[in-house]
């Protein structure tokens, strides 16, 4: 039997190292606390509990991962999207056949940029993957079909919109309300601000000048983008600087998130952020959209979780490896 390979990146893995890889990917997160906070003036950002966010958008490496471990022998629910793999706005995530399986890789200048062309359904099932702890098989009960959300093979709009989180969800997408008060609320002070940033000030986009501290990847009123073809989008984290009162990076800007409520108006799941082809009004705390839960298009997602998150136990075992760059890539990146 021939050995399978997974490429991931510029590295190929045994399936044996795949797994073993799987234990590595750590999802930063910060703490979401001051539960059963007020709202603001519109009566949004209440949550009664503690939970922890991520730090940063779910990026090209992290699905990557997330692909070569549950959509190797056959994509059934299509996490797959052919436009991931476009050079010019797609997170470009590449899909090859190997003996007779798939093999899915990112180039190195898109793995810490965020994933995008993913539905609310794959961010779903991106969840349920963590909360069963990153299992290498068939897309099924014990990876992606059920966890924290029973989605038992949803994937028309209406399937999609029935979904509901479960009582002992351990990874999650974030509710409105629990995206909303990371990216607007500062618990020190008990105040919302009207930017991802904490601040009322108009945030600037980085184009010239830099991260001064209030500067989102967003296209401004002149037409001057962040970054650009053919990347658009930044590095997860890149304007260090700007951060929320949380602590998370890229609330605002880069591509848009999507979150676990139901946007009853659009018959959706809500979305959050803007993004870097929009303008300044979809950084707003005011500003929210909702689409059809199968939609792909310039959207990723931020996860959220119940529980701390430990250590991995492997990283000594992929520097033995051989693996020491690519354990870099997902390291656990600690806050400047």
């Amino acid at each position: 039997m021939a050995i399978r390979k997974w490429l991931v990146g510029m590295v190929v893995l045994t399936l044996s190292e795949a797994t073993a890889l799987a234990d590595v990917l750590s999802i930063d997160t910060v703490l979401v606390g001051n539960p059963g906070n007020a709202a603001d003036d519109t009566g949004a950002g209440v949550v009664d509990h503690a939970y922890n966010i991520g730090m940063y958008e779910v990026t090209a490496a992290e699905y990557t991962a997330f692909l070569n471990a549950v959509a190797a022998e056959n994509d059934t629910y299509g996490l797959y999207n052919t436009q991931m793999s476009a050079f010019n706005q797609g997170c470009n995530i590449q899909r090859s056949v190997s003996s007779g399986s798939y093999v899915y890789s990112v180039a190195a200048d898109r793995a810490n940029r965020p994933v995008n062309f993913v539905s609310w359904g794959d961010a779903a099932r991106f969840a349920n993957w963590l909360h069963n702890g990153q299992p290498t098989g068939a897309q099924d009960n014990n990876t992606t079909e059920d966890g924290a959300y029973e989605l038992n093979g949803a994937t028309s709009q209406s399937a999609l919109m029935a979904i509901t989180r479960q009582n002992d969800a351990r990874w999650f997408l974030p509710t409105a309300n629990e995206w909303y008060k990371a990216a607007y609320y500062d618990g020190v002070d008990s105040v919302y601000y009207n930017y991802p940033m904490g601040t009322d000030a108009v945030p600037n986009n980085g184009n010239p000048g830099g991260d001064t501290g209030n500067t989102a990847n967003y296209g401004d009123s002149d037409g001057n983008f962040t970054v650009g073809s053919p990347y658009w989008s930044t590095p997860v984290g890149h304007f260090g600087l700007s951060d929320s009162p949380y602590g998370t990076f890229d609330q605002g800007g880069n591509v848009w998130e999507w979150n676990e409520s139901a946007d009853g108006g659009r018959q959706g799941r809500g979305v959050r952020g803007g993004s870097w082809g929009d303008g300044l009004d979809g950084l707003l705390a005011s500003y929210g959209r909702g689409y059809d839960p199968t939609f792909e298009s310039n959207i990723g997602f931020r996860v959220a979780s119940s529980e701390p998150i430990p250590e991995p136990s492997t990283i000594v075992g992929l520097i033995s490896m051989g693996l020491v760059g690519l354990a870099i890539a997902w390291r656990r990146r600690k806050r400047k």
